[in-house]
């Protein structure tokens, strides 16, 4: 017996800020699962009632005072995997696994979020860009190693957006950190190891998908000079269980909101 789950990601972009809204979040979209990415928030101030104050009794996380930082909200028992690779051996909060108990067999989920890589696409002349394409590097590496992976889902915040469609100009952003080729080129062997692209399977490449709109455009409905940063992968076993898509575009607008908003894709498993 199959059943439908609804899992979502979000960069909450600080989980105790904006506690409120994963609350509405939460009620608007009813989500089995939910991922979250920059939490911002060391362990030992997680906020340990929150999640089944909303409803999700269980949870895992990971964190660090400041910046970084994942977690996984749950309604269905989930098993934390052991810890992952120490991506470029600095630490930081990046990633975190689960194996969800779904109804039809367990679900491994990733939850990921990739370094922003700074403002200059060069390697030398900037290690936050350099550490970017190293981390996207080894965890393609990572992937491609694995025998065995099916029933697996990878979400988060990649802070690349692949496609030529994933930006709102292809050609002025070519060189801007995001869109860069050697960006691009490093997510695509990312997810050519195992994984189908679940947004796109829902909207074609040719059509503009965004999930990311800057902070500094004041109206950015009306310019809507979007990324898609946030994305969402499946193995090829379930790219036919795939149901539906969700971009909730309305949560740019709400009150102290994230810069990005919350994508949701509905799985019969």
């Amino acid at each position: 017996m199959t059943q439908t789950i609804r899992i979502a990601t979000w960069n909450i972009n600080s989980l105790r800020l904006r506690l409120g809204l994963l609350g509405r979040l939460a009620s608007e979209l009813e989500p089995d699962v939910i991922c979250l990415q920059e939490t911002k928030v060391p362990d030992e101030l997680f906020p340990l009632e929150a999640p089944a104050t909303m409803g999700y009794p269980h949870f895992a996380y990971r964190g660090m005072k400041g910046y970084n930082g994942v977690a996984i909200f749950s309604k269905l028992p989930l098993v934390r995997l052991e810890d992952p690779p120490d991506w470029c051996g600095k630490g930081d909060c990046r990633h975190l696994a689960v194996r969800l108990e779904a109804p039809g067999g367990g679900i491994e989920l990733h939850d990921f979020y990739v370094p922003a890589g700074g403002d200059v696409p060069d390697r030398e002349a900037n290690v936050k860009y350099g550490h970017k394409l190293d981390f996207v590097s080894e965890a393609t590496l990572y992937f491609a190693g694995r025998d065995e992976l099916k029933r697996t889902v990878l979400v988060g915040d990649l802070n690349i957006a692949p496609l030529e469609h994933d930006v709102w100009s292809h050609k002025q952003l070519l060189d801007v950190v995001s869109h860069t080729p050697a960006e691009t080129e490093g997510l695509t062997a990312w997810m050519a190891t195992r994984f189908h692209d679940a947004m796109r399977h829902f909207v074609p490449a040719e059509e503009k998908l965004y999930t990311w709109w800057s902070y500094r455009n004041k109206d950015w409905k009306v310019a809507n000079r979007g990324r898609r940063l946030d994305h969402v992968w499946v193995t090829p076993d379930l790219k036919p269980a795939l149901k539906g898509l969700v971009v909730h575009q309305e949560a740019r607008d709400w009150e102290k909101g994230s810069d990005h908003v919350p994508v949701c894709v509905d799985i019969a498993v």
